[in-house]
């Protein structure tokens, strides 16, 4: 058998240059990251401690979802509001304005976590699922370590002054993408820019969502903003166009508008400057070899992983994926049978080697088709 090496060339074309990415965040601390690849496009001191404020009520909704997503809670489900949670709706925190006795729904209370921001709603959703604020806590900080968040901990539901509630913005960069990539039906509340709610005894209230990047129109669907007087403003944003995804989280901004202004800048930056190529799609990227004896002359290979690159435009022209395989592949072939390798060069480095497997089984033909085959290929060098 003669060993095959199929080249793909990627070509790919608007290419441009690398902008230097050091000036580009006044915050005190910041990161962003492609959504597939989980390349850090840049970062800023991305491991020092902040006080994450309101990106805390992230983990807040993803505990509710997951309990939904687990049909252990439903969104029609109500819980009555206590004391406790409707103080935070007078102490000129950001609030749903939910008022002691009411049952408010679980959907009602999330949106007024997510579009209001509501530190009161973030109480009686922990209340009404764990009992208290404490031992949500400790949930919250059970899946944090699920996730891999390993510089955080949290102490309470919304992110309101507590000195032992702190993360970084690199475990929140992780918490987003956990959120974006498990909960896509929710996710999509993050981006809804109103919330009214009927509330006891009064007119309706109608708030807007705080990220101001939503209005813009720019492909931004999330996720939330913070701020404290000790760490200033923060936010964690996410921004889609066509099939891309990349997510920036920043904190210590001095100022509201420079939030919004060094969070968009970080983003517009990595679209500009980094493109993400799909390389393999589980179970649905093809690729197609040549048998040998087999009841079919060719075998689709297909991986078994998700695998996405992102490179700087200016470096898509040292990419290169190679098709590797000893081939004509022999029948008989089995179903899921490692049959070649894919595999992913930049500037002559393998940066991965993914296995193909075979798609379907090829049974190897009879003895008599066999024979007549290998003499063609004798005379003809025809298989």
């Amino acid at each position: 058998m003669n060993k095959f090496i199929t080249i793909l060339l990627l070509v790919f074309f608007n290419l441009s240059s690398f902008a230097s990415a050091e000036s580009i965040a006044n915050a005190r601390t910041a990161i962003v990251v492609d959504y597939h690849s989980d390349k850090i496009l840049y970062e800023y001191e991305p491991d020092i401690q902040i006080y994450p404020a309101s990106m805390t009520k992230i983990m807040t909704t993803i505990i509710a979802f997951d309990l939904i997503k687990k049909n252990k809670l439903s969104l029609d489900d109500k819980f009555l509001v206590s004391e406790n949670a409707w103080r935070l709706s007078e102490s000129g925190y950001s609030s749903m304005f939910i008022m002691v006795n009411d049952e408010v729904s679980v959907e009602n209370l999330l949106k007024g976590i997510i579009v209001a921001s509501g530190n009161d709603a973030c109480v009686a959703l922990a209340e009404g699922i764990a009992g208290s604020e404490e031992i949500f806590a400790e949930m919250m900080n059970e899946k944090a370590a699920e996730i891999g968040m390993s510089s955080t901990n949290f102490s309470n539901s919304s992110g309101i002054n507590d000195p032992d509630n702190y993360s970084t913005v690199r475990d929140i960069a992780l918490m987003s993408k956990y959120l974006i990539a498990n909960y896509p039906e929710f996710y999509k509340w993050y981006a809804e820019k109103n919330f009214t709610w009927d509330r006891t005894g009064g007119d309706p209230i109608k708030q807007g969502n705080r990220n101001p990047l939503l209005y813009k129109k720019v492909g931004v669907d999330g996720i939330k903003t913070g701020y404290l007087a000790v760490e200033k403003y923060s936010l964690a944003s996410s921004m889609q166009k066509d099939k891309r995804r990349v997510i920036a989280v920043g904190s210590g901004f001095p100022t509201k508008n420079l939030r919004s202004s060094q969070s968009l800048k970080l983003l517009n930056w990595a679209f500009r400057n980094t493109n993400t190529y799909e390389i393999s799609k589980s179970g649905e990227t093809l690729f197609e070899l040549d048998t040998w004896l087999g009841k079919k002359n060719k075998i689709k290979a297909i991986s078994k992983e998700d695998y996405y690159i992102t490179l700087d435009k200016k470096d898509i022209r040292h990419l290169k994926v190679y098709l590797k395989y000893d081939g004509p592949i022999e029948a008989p072939i089995h179903k899921d049978e490692k049959i070649a390798n894919l595999i992913i060069l930049n500037k002559d480095d393998v940066i991965k080697t993914l296995p193909l497997y075979a798609s379907e089984k090829i049974p190897k033909v009879n003895f008599f088709k066999s024979l007549i085959t290998s003499i063609n290929f004798l005379i003809w060098g025809d298989v």
